[in-house]
């Protein structure tokens, strides 16, 4: 006789509600899909519609199409096991999101406000000269990405944006934009990123091979990224976003009002360029360690306490501390200072918490309700090479549910089977690796959080973003596909 607890709970039962009952299996999850796209696009770009009330809208809408209950989308009014997908795929991407998004804006306020953004952008464009100063937002894309996740280095770095942009008078893209591309280049191609090192994992390649391919493929497609960028950029206009002007100068004239009130004088010396970069190389400095450790160590007391202080959310708290010391108090501000300047800033960051959250529950109801398999699973018997069908796989799964890192994962467990007892040496694994990697970036668009971040920071319009950073991702992505795919041939 089983006692309850030995009970085996009965299977969930298939989804075949909403549109599935009149179109099923495989052929009704891919319409759900094409039609829940088209739908989200078209409330954002044509009807205008507020972006987290669309894509919080068009999530049911799919979920219900899909065949999902309502138990399964928002869970139930008591409490029960059932767990919330609107619930579980808002809270997910904002566990991390949310916290790097405060950390990194504040510690941008404080730069922006000391003039230390002012200080770091002049002296690249003296270094690269005014011509190219969008290649001096590209190289330092490509430098500060390795270590640091995509999202954390547009934090930290999006003041020396701003600070081109204005002192220029372009358009906020034309700098924007490479230095994404060579954040994004990083993040998809090269350890210690998350994405290449689990795929390198699950194909059992050595790392030192991941990271030679990573950058015999990165460094062209980012080569292809930077001259879309700067097409696009001298063609579409966008001022810095009015937001963060808007909190930059309330910050600075309340700094002022303060200290003339209690009769501080500010010191009006200019920020030291080595302060500067001693605050934004912190956070990267120990990340990088923490990632390293983790390869090169083995488990230790050593290794736990460079892992604490490398989690992004203690080095960037670490950075935002010394921010506040030598860019502020050592300069004359008083501790009200520091909380306006820091409260100021945070003003703008409610819509785009909303936005990217809305973005994670999308993508969460495109998991959960079987469509992303369904995608996968109708490429992966279609008789083409290996490394197009790598390629095309992760390409329509990043389409589908907006992450990169899912998209490879997933890719690579598809294709491990596939590659198994043909033999293929380690560097031709490896760029098949490359392939997925460079599939996972293709077309950002409305369900991806990063979208929302870049057209939510740097001030762009959907359809813009659409233009500008959609496209410019679609190019590094088919730029390090055809690299791989023709160095597939030779080795």
């Amino acid at each position: 006789m089983l006692l309850a607890a030995d009970t085996p709970a009965p299977a969930t039962p298939p989804h075949t509600g909403g549109l599935l009952l009149l179109i099923g299996g495989t052929p009704g999850l891919l319409t759900v899909a094409a039609l829940g796209i088209a739908l989200l696009l078209v409330l954002i770009i044509k009807v205008r519609l507020q972006p987290f009330v669309a894509l919080l809208g068009v999530s049911i809408a799919v979920g219900l199409a899909a065949g999902l209950s309502v138990t399964e989308l928002f869970g139930t009014v008591q409490k029960s096991a059932a767990v919330s997908m609107i619930e579980s795929g808002m809270g997910g991407i904002l566990g991390h999101v949310a916290i790097i998004i405060g950390l990194g804006t504040m510690l941008g306020a404080i730069l922006e406000v000391s003039g230390g953004a002012e200080v770091l952008s002049t002296r690249l464009l003296r270094l690269f000269g005014e011509k190219r100063a969008p290649l001096a937002m590209g190289v330092t894309g490509v430098v500060f990405g390795i270590p640091v996740f995509f999202d954390v280095g547009i934090f930290v770095l999006a003041p020396l944006v701003y600070a081109a942009a204005k002192r220029s008078g372009k358009s906020v893209i034309l700098y924007a934009m490479p230095l994404l591309a060579g954040l994004s280049m990083t993040h998809a191609f090269l350890p210690p990123h998350p994405g290449p090192v689990a795929a390198a994992g699950l194909f059992k390649v050595d790392l030192g091979w991941v990271i030679l391919m990573g950058a015999v493929v990165g460094i062209p497609a980012v080569l292809a990224a930077w001259a879309y960028a700067a097409w696009i950029g001298n063609r579409l206009f966008v001022d810095v976003p009015q937001d963060m002007v808007e909190a930059a100068e309330e910050a600075k004239e309340a700094v002022a009002a303060e200290q003339r009130a209690s009769g501080v004088m500010p010191r009006e010396t200019p920020v030291a360029l080595g302060t500067v970069l001693a605050i934004i190389g912190t956070p990267l400095v120990l990340i990088l360690l923490a990632t390293f450790s983790s390869i090169a160590f083995d488990p230790s007391t050593l290794r736990s306490v460079i892992e604490f202080f490398g989690h992004p959310f203690v080095a960037l708290t670490i950075a935002l501390l010394l921010a506040y010391y030598l860019l502020g108090i050592r300069r004359g501000w008083s501790r009200g200072s520091l909380e306006t300047v820091s409260t100021a800033s945070l003003k703008p960051v409610g819509n785009i918490l909303l936005v990217v959250g809305a973005g994670g529950v999308f993508g969460a109801v495109l998991k959960g309700s079987g469509i992303a398999d369904a995608l996968a699973d109708t490429f992966n018997d279609v008789g083409l090479p290996v490394i197009v069908l790598a390629w095309l796989i992760s390409v329509v799964l990043r389409v589908a549910q907006g992450s990169a890192t899912v998209a490879i994962v997933t890719t690579a467990g598809i294709v491990v089977p596939l590659v198994e007892n043909q033999g293929l040496s380690q560097a031709h694994l490896a760029l098949i690796i490359m392939a997925i990697s460079a599939g996972s970036i293709f077309a950002s668009h409305v369900n991806d959080g990063g979208f929302w971040i870049v057209a939510k920071y740097f001030g762009i319009s959907e359809r813009d973003t659409i233009k500008s950073w959609t496209v410019l991702e679609t190019v590094l992505s088919v730029a390090g596909f055809v690299v791989a795919a023709l160095l597939s041939l030779v080795i």
